[in-house]
């Protein structure tokens, strides 16, 4: 028998072997989201990096094309919108550290109850990766 008050089970986005080792080996991030637009660790790649350099609107852009992908990719995997989706499995991560970064872009640009939902919805998918991401 299920357990109703357990919630949902864990979202596990898939594997897209073809781009995530295409980001591995060094290409771009920008050629792999362009070659590959649906695949989250590639914005989340373009997202860190214009933050890094100072372009926390750039990085707010990226960050959110991610972040919308990854919610699609998310809903096509049975996701009703809440529940957990595991740092461990590491195709979720691309959409997390999208999450993550987009919370990050926004508070630098003054959209701080954006910055906190954001980070509000990580911290409630994943506890791990709310510790890595924003400990890390």
């Amino acid at each position: 028998m299920d357990n109703l008050l357990a919630g949902p089970p864990p979202t596990q986005l898939p594997d897209l072997p073809e781009a995530r080792q295409a980001l591995e080996s060094g290409a771009k991030a920008a050629d792999v989201a362009a070659r590959f637009p649906a695949y989250p660790a590639a914005w989340a790649a373009l997202a860190e990096e214009y933050f890094a350099q100072g372009h926390a609107v750039t990085s707010y852009a990226f960050a959110r094309t991610g972040y919308h992908r990854g919610l699609d990719a998310l809903r096509r995997s049975g996701w009703k919108g809440h529940g957990p989706i595991p740092w461990e499995h590491e195709p979720n991560r691309g959409f997390l550290r999208c999450l993550y970064a987009l919370s990050r872009a926004a508070q630098a640009i003054g959209e701080k109850d954006e910055a906190e939902r954001c980070l509000q919805f990580l911290k409630d998918s994943t506890a791990t990766g709310y510790d890595a991401l924003t400990k890390g």
